[in-house]
This record gives structure tokens, sequence and C-alpha cells, in this order.
């Protein structure tokens, strides 16, 4: 019987999937014609695609001249609206080229859904007329985001908190630097919110409130040493952030020496992250294999999707002292049996100034055997060679890392496996 069922649901499934592509074919059969001229065309220079219309309900201008004038093409398949459907997190890849310059590949980040993009549109229209469509520009100017106005000499706290995990707990120091450092304005440097026009300061504050991610890779710079994509510009509601390589899925069976450096550079994310001069703690919430990718030639690790950061204010969590502020904070294992499980608290993180959170992110959602992506599990140090499975060492550091079984284990099984991983990697270069 249960032979049976499974033939039966096999066949299912293949006619199912041959449905599929006949659809697909016919589709492409039928459109021929506009896909000849989706090829041809330059997307990338058409205001409507770029939702220039949306502004100042979009992320920016900076990038306007660039896309406008040609400089940035889609490639290849990223042409064909008619594969929109796959692309559900609207991110595209991209030609950018300076005259003298030769050309290079970029990312194109609409940051979010179409689906995410028109709720947002919604709930403007709905705050402003109760009705769910509406003139957006006109729409806008009834939001909180208006009400914060050149009246307004700086972003406070008890203005934007909770709006993102980026400011789920902010301090007067973090959104100085935000406005300070915000990348679509002409006159950048300045912490005060009024020196923004009303039009740059609409789009900070609906950037914070719906996808902080370019706010975070405008104020902690690839240039300066945080381990994020470089922010490069935007127009409309499309971001554009410099190509760093392939995601680090596709290094899952890379040889072990390769393995073992990623891991390293993975656990050492982690502390700088956690422990830095700044003493801003930025907190992955979101950690998977698609969120990292490996730079050809350096061989970096790099972070490819920081919408999800929350970033705690260190110095002002010691200057505060809430309850229990100095003990040492423990983050639950969380066994999910599904891909990239985290548990946390955005409370916990926001009032403790020791906090092991990304250490076991990384060992959980990466590393250990507990890892689970795609339909496979063991983590990006699977299989190792027989003489390290033999000595053991590893793979107790990464149990403990992410379930671990002593008190504040993890912070010193944290500390050892970076060392260990270090020695490994110096051991086979």
């Amino acid at each position: 019987m249960l032979r049976l069922v499974s033939l039966k649901l096999g066949r299912l499934y293949r006619y199912v999937k041959l449905a599929v592509l006949g659809s697909l074919a016919a589709a492409l059969l039928l459109n021929t014609h506009s896909l000849l001229a989706s090829l041809h065309r330059n997307e990338l220079s058409e205001r409507r695609f770029l939702q220039l219309n949306k502004c100042p309900a979009c992320w920016g201008t900076s990038w306007c001249r660039k896309f406008l004038n040609g400089q940035l093409r889609l490639e290849s398949w990223g042409r064909l609206r008619l594969l929109d459907f796959l692309n559900v997190k609207n991110v595209y890849f991209a030609r950018y080229g300076e005259p003298r310059e030769g050309s290079r590949r970029v990312v194109l980040k609409r940051l979010g859904s179409a689906q995410e993009l028109a709720d947002i549109d919604a709930k403007i229209c709905r705050r402003a007329t109760g009705r769910g469509r509406c003139d957006l520009l006109q729409a806008l100017h009834a939001t909180e985001f208006a009400s914060i106005n050149g009246d307004v000499r700086l972003l406070t706290p008890d203005v934007v908190e909770g709006w993102s995990d980026l400011v789920h707990c902010p301090s007067q120091r973090l959104l100085d630097r935000l406005v300070r450092r915000y990348a679509e304005t002409k006159d950048s440097g300045s912490f005060l919110l009024r020196n923004l026009k009303d039009s740059e300061r609409m789009q900070l504050l609906i950037t914070l409130a719906f996808n902080p991610e370019p706010l975070v890779l405008q104020s902690f710079p690839s240039d300066e040493g945080w381990p994020f994509a470089k922010y490069l510009g935007a127009c409309g509601r499309m971001v554009a952030v410099n190509y760093v390589g392939e995601e680090l899925w596709s290094y899952f069976n890379a040889p072990w020496e390769k393995r073992v450096d990623l891991a390293w550079q993975l656990m050492e994310i982690a502390e700088q992250l956690t422990n830095n001069d700044f003493e801003f703690a930025l907190y992955l919430l979101d950690v998977s294999f698609d969120n990292f990718a490996v730079g050809p030639r350096d061989g970096k690790v790099i972070i490819v999707d920081a919408e999800n950061v929350l970033v705690a204010d260190k110095r002002l969590i010691k200057q505060n002292k809430p309850e229990n502020w100095d003990v040492w904070y423990e983050s639950k294992f969380d066994d999910c049996d599904k891909e990239a499980c985290l548990s946390f608290s955005k409370e916990i993180l926001c009032a403790r100034a020791t906090v092991d959170h990304n250490y076991y992110a990384v060992c959980q959602n990466l590393l250990s055997r507990h890892a689970m992506w795609r339909g496979t599990s063991g983590g990006l140090l699977h299989d190792p060679p027989a003489e390290i499975a033999k000595d053991g060492r590893l793979e107790a550091l990464l149990d403990e890392c992410a379930n671990p079984k002593k008190r504040y284990g993890r912070f010193q099984a944290a500390k050892e496996l970076r060392e260990y991983l270090a020695q490994l990697s110096n051991n086979v270069r």
C-alpha cells in the first residue's frame, strides 16, 4: 500500500512538473515579441521601472543620473519580466560602467517583495485617508514621516524606537551616526536632522521603517573594516550595492582547507560585531548560508543581507544599568528541526552588556552538525579529515558553541574555536 501511494505521488509530481514546464514554454511562445523587446530595452533607465514616481516614499536618488544615463544594465535573464515570479526577493544582477573604467558587476535590490512594497503604499494611504489606495505623495504629508519636519533638530530615540530591528532600542549616539553618515544627501557629515532637505529626511525615515539595510551599510561601512557589502547609491526604489561574490552556500562542499578558513572568518565576524572599540553590538537576527558571500579574489567573507541587524549601544547599557545588565547572557539553543532557526529576546539583547548571540547564531546555523540548509545537515565543517575527527576537539568545541552544557560554556568555546580554526587554517596554508 505504501509503495502504491509513493508511486502515485511520484507520478503526480512528474505530471505537475511537466504541466508547469509546458505552461512556461507556452507563455514564452505567446510572448516571444515582448520577450525580444525586453532583452533589448534597458529598463534600468526607465523612471517607471525604478519607481521614481513613488519618491520621496523611496530609498534615495543619489544614483539616478547613473541609472537614467544608461550606465547600468540588467544581466541576461534579469531582463525577462516573465520570470519575475521566480525573483521573490527582487534582487537583480547588473553591469555598471564608467566611460573610462570599464564595467563591473553590482547587485540591485528593491528591499522587499512586490507585495511588501504594495503593503507599505497601502499602509501610508490608510494612515492618511483610511483607504488602501490614494495619491501617495499627498498622503505622505499626513503621516508621522512628515511630522518630523525641518523644525526638528535631532532624530531622537522616542520617535523611532521599534520602527525596525536596527532601532529596536536606539541610543542618541546611534541615531546621530545614522544621520551623519546618510549617503542620500549631498551635505552628509552633520548629525542635525534639520540640515537634510524635506525629501531626504522623508527617504531616510521611510528606509528606517521599511528595510534599514542601506542605513546599516552606510553607518558601518566596509571601507572602515566592517564586514558588510559596500553601499553604492539608490534611485527610486532600487538600491545598488557592490557585488561580493558567490554565496557561502556554494562553498558547502569546497575543499576542507577552504572551509576551515571560511569558518574562522565567520567566527571573527561574530567577534567583531559583538566586541569592538565603538561599543556598538551588532546582533545578526537572520543567519543563513544565503546571507553571506565570499570574494573570488581575496576569499573574504562578507555579510550581504543586513536587513535584520539589531544594534545595541553598550555604552548606554553601562550608563543606565538596567536590571541584570552586567550578568552575562547565554542564548538558548533552539533544536527546532528547521532551517536557520534562532532563539532570542530583543529586549535582553538591548539590556545586557555581554551577550553570546552572534557566536550562537554562527555555530548553530552555519558551522555545527545542527546547521540545516536546503535539505542538508552537518554544517560548513562537515566530514573533517580522519585525524581531526579522531582527535574530537573540533566536534566538542562546535557542540559546546551551539548547545553548551556548562555555564558560560559558549563564551569559552567560541574563543577556543576561533583560536583552533586559526591554527588549522595556518597549518594548511
